[in-house]
């Protein structure tokens, strides 16, 4: 399902490696899961895909390249198939060599260009943001940035910094991804702000069985206009899917 050439139908959602978490204690019995390849994730990710083909562009977090936990399946390229969109690509931002292969990932309905991974500063290593230029028509280009920042408040600052200094001031851009703290810290932030990236507002995303906290955003620059955005209340992981059109400035 392709949108027009004038809209984009965008998706964001931290797939916790594939698994479903339906309440805290899942956290505790569950934790192997982490480590070892489980029954049932498999259908799982099949429910994203499901999901995922209803848009054009979808930023993935918290999956997995392939390794021994997924039975050494690279989750982005397979829920790409899934979802019949032909442009993918992930990027390892904590490398546990055969037993995990953290990464980000796009699915894209569209060509992806001058895909580029970014590590981003942080007292404990292992934080990234993805970057990736979308063709558009007529020539124009979008610029896309997921990434999934730091539980602690100062070393997000800093990754926030860093992902400003990323944007491309020339054409539009999109920033998404689980960032780990409500909307008011994205406002706050002076260089996001300069960089004229907006966070969308919206209910709460986490935990995805009973969301208290908007963790999980979409935030533009003026180029993009909002038509429509809504958390989806599939719980297909620990975290809730954010889903937003825009149309695009000619």
């Amino acid at each position: 399902m392709t949108s027009s050439p004038d809209t984009l139908r965008v998706l964001t959602l931290n797939i916790q490696v594939g698994l479903q978490t339906a309440h805290y204690g899942h956290y505790l019995t569950g934790a192997w899961r982490h480590l070892l390849p489980s029954r049932g994730v498999r259908d799982n990710l099949d429910r994203i895909a499901e999901l995922a083909s209803a848009y054009d562009v979808v930023a993935l977090q918290e999956a997995d390249a392939g390794s021994l936990r997924t039975g050494q399946l690279n989750q982005v390229e397979y829920l790409a198939r899934r979802a019949q969109m032909p442009y993918w690509h992930a990027a390892v931002n904590r490398n546990f060599g055969p037993f995990a292969q953290h990464c980000l990932g796009f699915l894209s309905r569209r060509p992806l260009h001058q895909l580029h991974h970014h590590a981003l500063p942080g007292r404990v290593p292992g934080r990234g943001a993805l970057c990736a230029t979308l063709e558009l028509s007529g020539g124009r280009s979008l610029q896309l940035i997921v990434t999934h920042l730091s539980l602690a408040r100062v070393s997000r600052a800093r990754q926030l910094d860093h992902i400003a200094g990323l944007v491309d001031a020339q054409r539009p851009a999109l920033l998404l991804g689980d960032l780990n703290c409500e909307a008011r810290e994205l406002l706050a932030h002076t260089r996001l702000r300069n960089a004229g990236l907006t966070p969308i507002s919206g209910t709460p995303t986490f935990p995805s069985w009973r969301p208290r906290r908007r963790l999980d955003h979409l935030l533009h620059t003026p180029q993009l206009r909002l038509l429509d955005s809504q958390v989806l209340a599939s719980p297909l992981s620990d975290h809730l899917a954010v889903a937003a059109e825009f149309q695009i400035a000619p």
